[in-house]
């Protein structure tokens, strides 16, 4: 090697600044299995206390890009758009947004992950559908997206090695919470989607990783200056992440809310309005941000009206049923849970908050979620939400119902779903779904 591993851990210990150059072999020196575990678990915690700029970071994420393969697009020759998000409980607008998009004529490309912790995560969603194979080879992918406009598949060896080594090792070394080697991870893997475009949506609140606005704002505002370094169109949204999104958390429970907004369906609680409402705007906010960057529509709420006459029309379906058929799922064969267990409330007043967290370790509880990456997944098993902040309820309103197969399991997790709730004797306000845009 032409850089000593101990004289680049020791630069970034003193707080100095590495070049590309250094980064570049440590990373690659890593993924070959050059660098052993123990020298680059010392790289990663001195860079979680120095922390590094922003030359730094997109050296980082091009290191760990050039890992492995970037995606040849070239015979894609639209814009080509994807959606991330930073993960929270009942986050499902994938889903939705992409069949709009495609639906457009824009190609969406997506490589999704699995859930870990209490966030969901869009494969285990596809994957509760009877058949669907996400496993697609990258000369599939490319030939899917270049034919049907769209096509989701898992971080395959391939993209981006670099980064699924150095990930399991941030988890056992507790060096997670890092600007600067999240924004790395994240775009390494977006970039080497060879997309035009990215639309990023960053959660704030008690389900969030970010709790804070000022923290999620710092995180959109880092991983956008990655995405225009690679000269990428990118928009960022704070979104609310206080409360669950939408009517479901689980899997095949949360591909039912998608399907039923798709067919312009609605289910109203026990307030008064549709508990698919929030879900919805999301999804046509962030399909309105991605519609915009690929100059379908002249500002955002023409973009806005175009994906909505999308899903209203009945397209967004249709190309949803087209994306379970060339991934091989049976949509009409969606398993249903064998059993539901009601969580009532014991207080009078208004809802005050969510702790969004705690639901989703609940939803690990019942196998709707993983704790290790190694954990099965339960496809039947979820949450259902019946108020938001803001609602009024009474003693014996059923607020949550646990749905899944296992009886045992669900009602393990109630204790810590009765306590994720609090009820205010004085009325609260609802609070907004998206904070601000960034473009």
């Amino acid at each position: 090697m032409a850089f000593l591993p101990a004289e680049i851990i020791k630069i970034k210990r003193n707080g100095g600044e590495l070049k590309y150059e250094e980064i570049s072999e440590f990373i690659l020196g890593y993924a070959r299995g050059q660098i052993p575990d123990y020298q680059m678990s010392a790289l990663l915690m001195a860079i979680f206390f120095r922390g590094m700029n922003t030359e730094e970071t997109l050296s980082l994420t091009k290191a760990m890009l050039h890992s492995g393969e970037v995606v040849d697009f070239s015979s894609v020759k639209e814009f080509k758009v994807d959606k991330h998000s930073t993960g929270g409980v009942g986050d499902k607008t994938s889903l939705i947004l992409g069949p709009i998009v495609a639906a457009a004529g824009i190609p969406v490309p997506m490589i999704s992950g699995r859930g870990l912790g209490h966030t969901g995560g869009t494969l285990d969603k596809l994957e509760s559908i009877p058949g669907f194979n996400t496993q697609k080879s990258l000369p599939e992918f490319i030939e899917l997206v270049h034919k049907h406009k769209i096509c989701f598949i898992g971080q395959t060896k391939e993209i981006c090695p670099a980064d699924k080594k150095i990930y399991a090792l941030r988890d056992v070394t507790a060096t997670v919470e890092s600007l600067p080697l999240i924004c790395a991870s994240i775009m390494s893997k977006k970039m080497a989607e060879g997309i035009d475009g990215l639309v990023l949506d960053v959660k704030f609140g008690s389900g969030a990783f970010m709790k804070t606005p000022v923290l999620a704002e710092e995180l959109a505002v880092n991983l956008m200056a990655i995405a225009k370094g690679y000269g990428k169109k990118v928009t960022a949204l704070l979104t609310n992440m206080d409360q669950p999104l939408g009517r479901y958390a689980g899997n095949s429970v949360e591909v039912e809310e998608c399907v039923a907004i798709m067919k312009n369906e609605k289910f109203m609680g026990p307030a008064g309005y549709d508990l698919y409402e929030d879900t919805r705007e999301l999804s046509l906010r962030l399909s309105a941000h991605m519609l915009l960057l690929a100059g379908v529509g002249k500002n955002e709420e023409e973009s806005y009206k175009i994906a909505e006459d999308i899903l209203v029309s009945g397209k967004a379906m249709a190309k949803f049923e087209e994306l379970c058929s060339i991934h091989g799922g049976n949509l009409k064969a969606l398993p249903k849970p064998k059993h539901s267990i009601e969580v009532k409330s014991d207080k009078a007043g208004w809802v005050g908050g969510f702790h969004t967290e705690s639901i989703g370790v609940a939803g690990i509880l019942i196998k709707a979620g993983r704790a290790q990456t190694t954990d099965i997944i339960a496809p039947t098993a979820g949450i259902e939400f019946h108020v938001k902040v803001g609602d009024e309820v009474n003693v014996g309103d059923t607020v949550f119902t646990l749905h899944g197969d296992d009886k045992d399991l669900l009602q393990s997790a109630l204790p810590m779903l009765r306590s994720a709730m609090t009820i205010s004797l004085q009325k609260t306000s609802k609070p907004s779904l998206i904070l601000k845009t960034l473009s």
